[in-house]
C-alpha cells in the first residue's frame, strides 16, 4: 500500500512539474532550457546552442568601423575581437571557444532561465520639404536654447508654442515625425533630388515620456498580445488627424533632431552601427564594444515566432531610453523593409557575451542607464 500510494505520488508530482513547464509562454521563442541561472552573466564551458553564426561578415564590417570611428574602444576590446574572428576562421563550433581563448558568460534573461528579451528599432526616412506646402505641413525642429524656463510639452509645440525659426523641415506625416523621435534619428529626403540629410539626435524638451502604445492597450484600443509598431500605424490609418495627435499627445516628451549632411547611422559609442550586427544595451551590465553571441529568434512576415532561432555576433554599440537589463535592441538597417522588422521585435532569445583572454570578466549588476533615443511605443521595452 505504502509502495502504490508513493507510485501516486511521484506521479502527481510529475503531472505537477510537467504542468508547470507547459504553462510557462513560448509563443515569443521563450527557450526554457538551461535551468535557473544564478548570476546577471553566468560562466558557462561552452554554450548549449547549435549552429554557427549566419552574420560572420557583417560582424567584420562593424569591427571595421569600430576601428576607424573609434581607436580607444577597438583597442579596449581587440583581443576579443581578434579571438572571436579567429574562432570564426575555424568553423565557429561553439564548443572549441576556449580553445581560442574565449569565455562565455551566459545571461540569465528577464526570467533567471535564460530568456533574454529582444526589440528592434531601425532608422526612417522621411519625405519633406523645407517650407510648409500642401500635404508636407508638419514641422521637424532642431533643439531651442532653453533659457531659464522650461520648454513647452508636446501639446504646446503641436500647438505653436516654438519659434518657426527652428523648424528644419516639414514632413507629410505627424505619425512619421513621432516614430522617428521614437528611433531617435532618421534620414529625410526633401525631394529636391539631393543627397537624403540625416537627423540625427539633438535633445529633449525635458518632460516625462509615456508610451502610446500602453495609452491605447488602457484605452482597449490595442490587445496587449497584438501591439507593435505596425499595429500603431494600422490605428492611425484608420483614425482622424485629429485623432492621432490626441493620442501623440498623451506623451509630453518631445525629440528634437540636428540635421547632418553625408553622415551615416551611428550609435551612442559614435561608430556607425552595420544593421543586425549592433545593439544597443544597458551599459551598467554590458559596456560599449561587448560582443555578443545572440541566438535570435525568426519571425514571419506577420511578426509571428516561427519556432526557429539563427545564431548571430553583434556588438553592444548603442543605447535606449527603455533598454535596461536583460535586454536589446537590435538595430535592424535603414528604410520601410527595416522598420517593418523592427516593428515586430518583442520576443526572447539566448545570449553569452564573449570575453578574450586578458580582458576583465563582466561583473556588473547595476540595472539603469541613461537615454539618447526618444523612449518607446511599446509596453514592454
Amino acid at each position: 500500500m505504502k509502495g502504490r500510494w508513493g507510485k501516486y505520488l511521484l506521479g502527481g508530482l510529475m503531472v505537477a512539474v510537467l504542468a508547470g513547464c507547459s504553462s510557462k509562454p513560448t509563443d515569443r521563442g521563450q527557450q526554457y532550457k538551461d535551468g535557473h541561472l544564478d548570476q546577471s552573466l553566468e560562466l558557462v564551458n561552452q554554450p548549449n546552442a547549435k549552429g554557427v553564426p549566419v552574420n560572420a561578415k557583417d560582424y567584420s564590417d562593424q569591427l571595421m568601423e569600430i576601428k576607424y570611428a573609434s581607436p580607444s574602444l577597438f583597442n579596449r576590446n581587440n583581443t576579443t575581437f581578434q579571438a572571436v574572428q579567429s574562432w570564426m576562421a575555424s568553423g565557429a563550433d561553439t564548443r572549441t571557444l576556449n580553445q581560442y581563448g574565449l569565455s562565455a558568460y551566459q545571461m540569465e534573461g528577464v526570467d533567471s532561465y535564460g530568456n533574454v528579451q529582444f526589440t528592434g528599432y531601425y532608422t526612417p526616412v522621411l519625405q519633406a520639404r523645407y517650407t510648409q506646402q500642401g500635404e508636407f505641413r508638419y514641422p521637424l525642429y532642431r533643439m531651442p536654447p532653453k533659457g531659464k524656463g522650461r520648454l513647452p510639452d508636446r501639446a504646446g509645440i503641436y500647438s505653436g508654442a516654438l519659434d518657426d525659426r527652428y523648424i528644419v523641415a516639414y514632413t507629410n506625416s505627424l505619425m512619421d515625425n513621432f516614430m522617428m523621435e521614437v528611433q531617435g534619428s532618421g534620414y529625410v529626403d526633401y525631394g529636391n533630388g539631393q543627397p537624403l540629410v540625416f537627423f540625427g539626435y539633438g535633445g529633449k524638451n525635458g518632460h516625462a515620456y509615456r508610451s502610446i502604445g500602453k495609452v491605447l492597450i488602457d484605452r482597449g484600443e490595442v490587445a496587449k498580445a497584438d501591439m507593435s509598431m505596425q499595429a500603431i500605424r494600422q490605428w492611425a490609418d484608420t483614425h482622424s488627424a485629429a485623432e492621432v495627435r490626441e493620442l501623440l499627445e498623451q506623451n509630453p516628451s518631445f525629440v528634437f533632431f540636428r540635421p547632418e549632411s553625408f553622415a551615416p547611422v551611428r550609435g551612442a559609442s559614435a561608430v556607425p552601427l552595420v544593421a543586425k550586427a549592433s545593439v544597443a544595451s544597458d551599459r551598467s551590465l554590458i559596456p560599449a564594444g561587448t560582443t555578443l553571441l545572440a541566438e535570435v529568434p525568426l519571425l514571419d512576415n506577420k511578426g509571428k515566432f516561427t519556432g526557429k532561432y539563427e545564431m548571430r555576433l553583434m556588438v553592444a554599440l548603442d543605447v535606449g531610453g527603455a533598454i535596461k537589463g536583460q535586454h536589446f535592441d537590435m538595430y535592424q538597417g535603414i528604410g520601410p523593409d527595416a522598420g517593418h522588422s523592427a516593428g515586430f521585435y518583442n520576443h526572447y532569445g539566448r545570449v553569452w557575451v564573449l570575453k578574450g583572454a586578458n580582458v576583465n570578466a563582466p561583473l556588473f549588476t547595476g540595472q539603469t542607464r541613461g537615454a539618447t533615443s526618444g523612449g518607446s511605443l511599446l509596453v514592454t521595452r
